[in-house]
């Protein structure tokens, strides 16, 4: 039986890429979305490469549809191996605009929902298993106009640390990927390149594991 990736928040940008990526290994992809004609889209790109892809749309932030369509892939698939969250929100406010519940909000997507799926995924993940987000290094150094963003990048960067603590005595682990640096069509911070290290990053030997992994390209 194939290993099984699900991807969350899939589109077209990192997340699609990471689909790419581990299809070509030899996965077998679960999608969870926002767009039906992305999601699509890239569920004919990964059946051309062999692998067997499950999709739903589904709003994330709605805890009971989104533990319900990580649960439906894992019944279905009977395994769950790697478990990848992608999302985040994106609001041009800065501290002096941004209100309390527009930040509560984009938490509630960039951090928040990576609560709801590991718990739907948990059941059918085993000794082995991986959890990966996709990070970024406004975590560190927020853009003071996108003032949310970097709450939400440090706050799923501490909840990895706390899963991976979590899992780890049943042998799953978790790990964010700090990109450090602004995604491009070239270069080292190609969507491609970002999934490269997120592979590398999964498919570390546990004796060797860090919960955050940072690229620089």
């Amino acid at each position: 039986m194939k290993p099984v990736i699900i991807v969350v928040g899939a589109g077209p940008g990192v997340s699609g890429s990471v689909a790419r990526r581990f299809a070509d290994e030899g996965y077998d992809v679960g999608l969870l979305g926002q767009d039906q004609g992305v999601l699509d889209e890239l569920v004919r790109d990964l059946e051309a490469r062999g692998a067997a892809v499950g999709h739903a749309v589904v709003d994330i932030t709605d805890e009971q549809a989104a533990r319900d369509a990580v649960r439906r892939m894992g019944e279905h698939t009977g395994r769950i191996d790697v478990l990848h969250f992608n999302p985040s929100a994106f609001r041009e406010k800065d501290p002096l605009s941004l209100t309390v519940a527009e930040l509560l909000e984009d938490v509630a997507l960039g951090v928040g929902a990576l609560l709801t799926v590991v718990q739907a995924a948990r059941p059918f993940m085993s000794a082995g298993g991986r959890v990966s987000v996709t990070g970024s290094m406004a975590a560190d150094e927020p853009w003071e106009r996108a003032a949310s963003l970097g709450v939400q990048k440090a706050g799923v960067r501490n909840l990895v640390h706390s899963i991976d603590k979590t899992l780890a005595p049943d042998g799953i682990r978790a790990v964010s990927v700090t990109v450090r640096g602004s995604l491009a069509r070239e270069g080292a911070f190609t969507p491609d390149r970002v999934a490269d290290a997120l592979w590398a990053a999964v498919t570390t030997d546990d004796a060797q594991w860090r919960s955050e992994v940072p690229y620089a390209g």
